[in-house]
């Protein structure tokens, strides 16, 4: 029986460390290898381009900020706290990120959208496919909260669709201005589309 290689993941794990801190143009798959200590041939063998880590590194990163948004849009509690708990979890993220690096990153999906989207169409479409998938949780959290009396909206689609460009925005300020504190906005409810 051969030996098993984690070569693969050491890949991924450097590569979105890496993207997550400067973005996807400025590196070359010698410095993903390196950081992630497998010789370039490694590379080669699990991805055929970058193009191709980046969308595992998407899809990667995707399933873990899904599990974390279905636990928290899902949940027993009424549907604005639920919301609420997605804002505070988002800020205590970046946060954390900040304490760790010292600075804010900002959003994985919302840092390749702005570098990449007019670039790359497979990254494009996954983007789209992520933010959709965003959409579609924020959006039966909106309807329940409607069914309930607890806002009015006149189209539940576009109410989610603000939501989470209100997220996206407000993280993308927090980086801009390298402050966290530029989430706590978020957290005010009161004024949901």
């Amino acid at each position: 029986m051969g030996r098993t290689s984690n070569a693969r993941e050491k890949i991924l794990t450097a590569a979105q460390s890496l993207i997550e801190q400067r973005g996807y143009s400025a590196l070359g798959t010698a410095e993903i290898c390196k950081a992630a200590g497998v010789p370039k041939g490694s590379f080669y063998y699990f991805f055929e381009s970058k193009e191709a880590l980046a969308l595992a590194v998407l899809d990667e990163h995707w399933a873990v900020q899904r599990g974390d948004w279905e636990r928290v849009l899902r949940g027993d509690a009424d549907p604005l706290q639920r919301l609420r708990r997605l804002f505070e979890e988002t800020e205590a993220g970046q946060r954390a990120g900040q304490q760790s690096c010292g600075t804010v990153s900002g959003c994985m999906f919302g840092n390749l959208t702005l570098e990449m989207s007019n670039q790359t169409d497979s990254i494009r479409a996954r983007l789209q496919d992520i933010f959709d998938a965003q959409v579609d949780m924020v959006e039966e959290v909106v309807t329940e909260a409607v069914s309930r009396g607890e806002v009015t909206v006149d189209d539940t689609r576009e109410a989610a669709r603000s939501v989470v460009a209100q997220l996206e925005g407000q993280v993308l300020f927090a980086k801009l201005y390298n402050d966290t504190q530029r989430l706590t906005v978020l957290q005010d409810l009161r004024a949901l589309p």
